[in-house]
């Protein structure tokens, strides 16, 4: 069960009462960042309306689990599922997400039928924080990267949990982590369904591209431009960054909340998606926790001990994507079965990178939609 202590609230309500804000071009909003105007609407919520234990309450209402493996605790949520063989199934979230993001997704994949769907579609839902995220972390603990998450992920399901068989699904690290599991495979995995594509950025163009290659190449190029900053300052030096954002909270809310603007379905507007609420609360999983520091890991490890899926590799358990079109990348298929052995494919009409918060429904659908013949 999550508890925050009375005394850890107290603090966080003294430091947004003593906000120091920086300044900001006239007139530009988000152009340069996050939008000053934005961050004192969002602050003065979370300072005088926002309830964390209204919002703990929820996150308790999903069964929480503890379990000690090497060097560090890692925390799962476990959600029985209602039906006549329930499939477990892994869920893995990324950055700067939390377990949070599956509040709503859970439900729909634990109990289909009570949401108009076949009890025989099931799934018993374990998600676990990723280590070094949210209640995963403690200070000074062994820093783990995408290949150790999947091996430990791994020993969860089987070692600890014991399941013969299981299923897989992530976005964003998450992906990442799924498709590790996928490239080690095995009778125990039946497949595995992602939101993102975990491809090498830095291929060549083919000799005579097509349409959908140049079409990707340029969005590749306005990505790696544009939108990347974050990488590398995690992935280079996140000691240094990390002294303000776990001191500031409001430093730590925009630091997040601007890439659920910028990542999300939302055309501008973050509440077009995400409530208050809920952006509060994925920041107070970080903040309570103290664990940004070590929720950058995976992009140092990233840039200094190698792509997470070695050249060459080929992941060859049945493959699910589901393209969403704001997420921040959309390989054309040949690229994918290269990598990866698909077999699903769906082109999302709404949503984009947090598909779980933003279309739990389609997202749900389509897990059920790809396992029904694996199971």
């Amino acid at each position: 069960m999550v508890r925050v202590s009375d005394e850890v609230l107290a603090d966080l309500q003294t430091r947004l009462e003593r906000v120091r804000w920086p300044d900001e071009i006239a007139g530009e909003g988000w152009r340069y960042g996050t939008s000053l105007a934005y961050m004192k609407e969002l602050v003065a919520y979370w300072r005088d309306g926002y309830d964390w234990r209204a919002q703990e309450a929820r996150l308790n209402e999903l069964p929480q689990f503890t379990v000690p493996m090497g060097d560090l605790d890692l925390h799962f949520i476990r959600a029985t599922g209602v039906g006549p063989n329930p499939l477990p199934l892994l869920v893995s979230h990324g950055w700067p997400g939390s377990v949070w993001e599956f509040h709503r997704l859970i439900p729909l994949l634990t109990d289909p039928g009570r949401y108009g769907g076949d009890p025989a579609d099931a799934f018993t839902v374990v998600a676990p924080s990723l280590p070094g995220y949210g209640y995963s972390f403690r200070p000074n603990q062994p820093r783990l990267g995408v290949p150790e998450i999947a091996e430990l992920f791994a020993r969860l399901m089987t070692d600890v949990l014991g399941y013969g068989r299981f299923a897989a699904h992530g976005g964003d690290w998450g992906a990442f982590v799924t498709a590790r599991l996928g490239l080690a495979g095995g009778d125990r995995l039946v497949g595995i369904h992602v939101t993102l594509l975990g491809l090498r950025r830095d291929l060549p163009p083919p000799a005579h591209p097509t349409e959908e290659d140049r079409a990707y190449f340029e969005a590749l190029l306005h990505w790696e431009r544009e939108e990347t900053g974050y990488q590398w300052i995690q992935g280079t030096r996140p000691q240094t960054l990390a002294y303000g954002l776990t001191d500031s909270p409001v430093g730590l809310a925009a630091w997040i909340v601007e890439k659920f603007r910028a990542w999300s379905d939302c055309g501008g507007d973050v509440e077009r998606r995400f409530t208050k609420d809920v952006l509060l609360t994925n920041v107070m999983l970080y903040w309570v926790t103290g664990a940004i520091n070590s929720s950058f890991w995976p992009y140092y490890a990233r840039r200094h001990v190698g792509w997470p899926i070695p050249d060459g590799a080929r992941i060859e358990v049945p493959t699910a994507y589901a393209s969403f079109p704001r997420e921040i990348l959309h390989p054309p298929r040949a690229w994918a079965e290269r990598v990866y052995n698909i077999r699903r494919w769906t082109v999302m009409p709404a949503g984009g990178h947090f598909a779980a918060l933003e279309e739990p429904e389609a997202l749900a659908a389509d897990l059920r939609a790809f396992f029904r013949d694996l199971r």
